[in-house]
């Protein structure tokens, strides 16, 4: 039976961009907005305050892990925080990849780890919309010894030092997000797979994508009438159905496309369509260019370090 999360999570293809550690004293609040930019955050020592755009602010204490696939707005704050719109300066840097925030003198009471990653594939936007928007894992120790191995790996000069840290990032993203897979998970595939009915239907269509599911099919799987899983599997995974078949089926087309697999018509089949006209109709009108156009655009994409 096929694995969905793990084959989103390999197609993304994550790399680390930036790492550090934060050292927090005194009251503070930072703002910032880094769209397209994924970032991460554990707290190892003390507590604060992390509001994101559309999500209820939360308390992230030692332990505690938080994701953002796609960063929105975020403001961080200590829990004796200013008043509202009084900023504390940005983060003064202590030591190569080490940063303090708040007073400049005297005992910290905060430790954090905090950076951004980038996911190497060209279409990681289309591949992020199946997780959730805002990921908050808390108390797993398993997170914070990955990210501590990964830090000490970023600081040293080891040979092979950016493979390890890739993979380091992936059992990283791996592990918060099937952490995350409870019922407050805001809505995604992670959040989907924890419904067993739902994830019953998740994973047929994963191990069967070239099938002409239908919502009815689907519902059989799932062992729920076809309207209660339809607004069951709207409910927790944010999209219909045959939304995520569509955007599933897209991503997996664009990946044979991006490694040249065969050409439009035996990619057209390898992704559940009857003709390459159908296929080119339904791919242009999602991805905004035909499949040539693209496996022609994608030649000039360079894969970041």
């Amino acid at each position: 039976m096929a694995d969905p999360f793990a084959e989103v999570v390999t197609l993304l293809q994550p790399r680390m961009r930036y790492f550090k550690l934060v050292h927090g004293a005194g009251p503070w609040r930072i703002s910032r907005s880094d769209a397209g930019q994924p970032s991460y955050c554990a707290v190892l020592d003390g507590a604060c305050r992390m509001a994101v755009d559309g999500q209820e602010p939360v308390v992230l204490s030692p332990g505690d892990f938080t994701l953002i696939p796609a960063t929105y707005g975020v403001v961080m704050s200590s829990l004796d925080a200013p008043p509202v719109g009084i900023e504390s300066g940005p983060p003064r840097q202590v030591a190569p990849n080490e940063f303090r925030i708040g007073t400049p003198e005297g005992d910290t009471d905060l430790r954090l780890l905090a950076g951004h990653c980038t996911f190497g594939s060209p279409d990681a936007s289309l591949l992020v919309s199946l997780l959730p928007r805002f990921v908050h894992v808390r108390g797993e120790p398993r997170l914070v010894t990955l990210l501590q191995l990964m830090r000490e790996e970023s600081r040293a000069q080891r040979p092979a030092r950016d493979v390890v840290l890739t993979r380091l990032l992936e059992l990283v993203l791996i592990e918060a997000l099937r952490s995350s897979a409870g019922t407050d998970a805001s809505p995604g595939l992670v959040r989907g797979l924890a419904d067993d009915r739902v994830a019953a239907a998740l994973r047929a269509l994963h191990d069967r994508p070239t099938h002409s599911w239908t919502v009815v099919e689907l519902a059989k799987e799932a062992a729920l009438s076809r309207t209660t899983f339809f607004e069951r599997f709207q409910h927790t995974v944010g999209v219909t159905p045959m939304e995520y078949l569509l955007t599933w089926r897209m991503a997996m087309a664009k990946d044979l496309l991006r490694r040249h697999e065969g050409r439009v018509a035996e990619v057209a089949e390898r992704v559940g369509y009857g003709s390459a006209s159908t296929f080119t109709v339904a791919f242009s009108r999602h991805v905004g260019q035909s499949p040539a156009q693209y496996a022609r655009s994608i030649v000039a994409y360079a894969d970041p370090a």
